[in-house]
């Protein structure tokens, strides 16, 4: 495969974007598709420190996700993106710049996410040391014809991860394993 691709994985926090994101970097990897991850926390903790969470700099981190992806897009790389991108605005203008673009949503209810709440971030909005909290305070807007929706909260990650390779494979978006040339 030499063609670029972005396949971004949204949804609110806990809902299984980083976990899914890991999955699917593996299993590219064991196909011999070159794969980025790109980590909307780790993005944010190295190229975004000068940000807070308004909407206008979330949007400005969103951004500087998609340069990043569109250039690795460019230059043939399969990117996994695992943001929240809140915004329907942001996500119609990332699909325009970044070109191939699969959006899948993680459709994960909220208290689902409370319970999970592996970084204790709800805890924290909850109690008001977090302001701006993405489905607490701000709002998170969601898709309204992602590529794949996935239900977090009813199906396993391995399943999940099948799903969305079903979907690009059928889609011709990625090949199947059985169109891969052999080592």
């Amino acid at each position: 495969m030499n063609k670029g691709l972005c396949i971004w994985l949204m949804g609110l926090s806990a809902s299984g974007k980083t976990t899914l994101a890991r999955l699917l970097a593996q299993e590219l990897d064991r196909r011999g598709i070159q794969v980025e991850v790109l980590d909307g926390d780790q993005v944010r903790s190295n190229l975004s420190q000068d940000l807070g969470f308004t909407r206008s700099d979330r949007e400005t981190n969103l951004r500087r996700i998609g340069l990043v992806t569109r250039l690795l897009v460019r230059h043939g790389a399969v990117v996994v993106v695992a943001a929240i991108c809140p915004y329907k605005n942001i996500r119609q203008e990332l699909r325009g710049e970044i070109g191939e673009l699969v959006e899948v949503y993680l459709d994960c209810p909220l208290e689902v996410c409370i319970r999970r709440d592996p970084k204790g971030l709800y805890r924290r909005a909850l109690a008001g040391e977090i302001g701006h909290f993405t489905g607490l305070d701000d709002p998170f807007e969601v898709p309204s014809r992602p590529e794949i929706l996935i239900r977090t909260d009813q199906e396993n990650p391995q399943d999940s991860l099948h799903r969305i390779l079903a979907v690009l494979e059928a889609r011709r978006i990625l090949p199947a394993p059985s169109d891969l040339p052999l080592p």
